[in-house]
């Protein structure tokens, strides 16, 4: 009887066990996903040359995308390109395109210390891996080289530029000579120029001296040069007037070159007995406390005509609301853009950006200065009748024109 018991029960458990078994199978089939990768498509035609209109340490590469590169095909990431110097390696890495490109600029440094330092004129070779989702599994192009990078004399893509300098050199030359031979060439009146010479004229009547303050700029700027010349032609004037003239300085070369510029004006109005070195001298090169000490000046001396020429910064309303609050005729130029509002609501007359440079050719009458002047001039009349022409032109859909004056970078 209990033989029989175990044989039933061995019986009934049989399928459980069995059904068990199966579903135990199935659970770990679920589990297994492989992801096979298969080795894409290595890119072709891959060609390697020098970039143009450069200054070297750069070389393009183009190539045909590999065949398993597109829309619906997934197996390509992208492209490693890789640089050796001989065609048998060892290849470094030098970037990644992306899946689709078909180029790539490989630009070194041209800094010898640099670790990514591109010589010029050495031979490079070039391959092209095709990337995908498993590191192991990748296709190497043909290596091309060997390759070598060098710059260029002259950016082609800039002919029209080198043209107008040419032309703009011509005529500057030619307004130079012509000037030289004594030619009147016209400068249009620019009234605080032309208020300098009664400036000078109330300050003598009255009594008092001429303040004249040459900015914050360097000797070395163009504004501060402008303003030397203006200085010199002012300074002419008090010498024959007999009226006092004080220059306080920021910068010590500065100083230097004024007194020099003061000295020789004095000398050529025939009165180097009348000139005083203290008459220019250096202050400080902290920029307030310069303005400080020139705010005491025109409060004691109340001056009868200050003149700001050079470059001026945050300094410039305080300079000229001392001097308005003074009294004084106040004459202003500079070339800073941001400060001509303050100069312009303070002072009496204003020259604006280029003519500071203008008035040094104005009072001057230096050939060089005239003849670059009208050059500037001529240049500035034929860039307006070309961009005139330009309009009409693309107005009409004649883009031809146009395209001759396009310039890359």
């Amino acid at each position: 009887m209990r033989q029989k018991l175990i044989i039933i029960m061995c019986l009934l458990f049989i399928p459980a066990l069995a059904a068990g078994q199966e579903s135990v199978i199935t659970a770990d089939s679920s589990l297994v996903d492989t992801i096979t990768v298969v080795p894409p498509a290595p890119v072709t035609d891959l060609i390697a040359y020098d970039k143009n209109n450069d200054h070297g340490h750069a070389i393009i590469l183009k190539w045909t995308p590999s065949a398993d590169d597109g829309a619906g095909k997934k197996n390509v990431l992208g492209y490693s390109i890789h640089r050796s110097l001989s065609p048998n390696g060892p290849f470094e890495e030098r970037g990644i395109a992306a899946a689709g490109d078909a180029s790539y600029n490989d630009v070194g440094s041209k800094e010898r210390e640099s670790a990514d330092y591109m010589a010029d004129h050495v031979d490079y070779y070039y391959k092209v891996r095709t990337l995908t989702a498993d590191e192991s599994v990748y296709a190497d192009s043909e290596v091309v080289g060997p390759v070598q990078s060098y710059g260029q004399w002259f950016n082609t893509d800039r002919w029209m530029v080198l043209i107008f300098v040419i032309g703009f050199m011509a005529i500057m030359i030619f307004m130079i000579n012509k000037a030289r031979r004594g030619a009147k060439l016209f400068v249009r009146r620019l009234a605080g120029i032309e208020a300098v010479d009664e400036a000078i004229g109330r300050a003598t009547e009255m009594g008092k001296p001429i303040l004249y303050v040459l900015g914050l700029g360097t000797a070395a700027e163009i504004a501060t040069i402008a303003s030397f010349t203006i200085l010199g032609r002012v300074a002419k004037k008090v010498a024959e007037y007999q009226t006092g003239l004080i220059v306080p300085c920021y910068d010590p070369i500065v100083m230097t070159v004024a007194q020099e510029t003061v000295k020789a004006s004095y000398m050529d109005a025939g009165r180097p007995d009348s000139y005083d070195e203290d008459m220019v001298y250096f202050v400080t090169q902290s920029q307030f406390a310069y303005v400080a000490a020139v705010n005491g000046v025109m409060l004691r001396e109340l001056p009868a005509t200050n003149i700001y020429m050079g470059k001026f910064f945050a300094e410039s309303l305080i300079l000229a609301e001392t001097g308005a609050l003074a009294g004084s005729i106040q004459i202003a130029g500079t070339d800073e853009i941001a400060q001509i509002p303050f100069f312009v609501v303070a002072c009496d007359y204003t020259l604006i950006g280029e003519e500071l440079y203008a008035a040094s050719a104005y009072l001057g009458r230096e050939p060089v200065l005239l003849g670059s002047l009208k050059a500037q001039d001529y240049a500035k009349a034929a860039v307006m009748v070309i961009a005139v022409i330009g309009f009409i032109t693309i107005h009409f859909g004649w883009d031809t024109f146009v395209e001759w004056f396009h310039v890359a970078n």
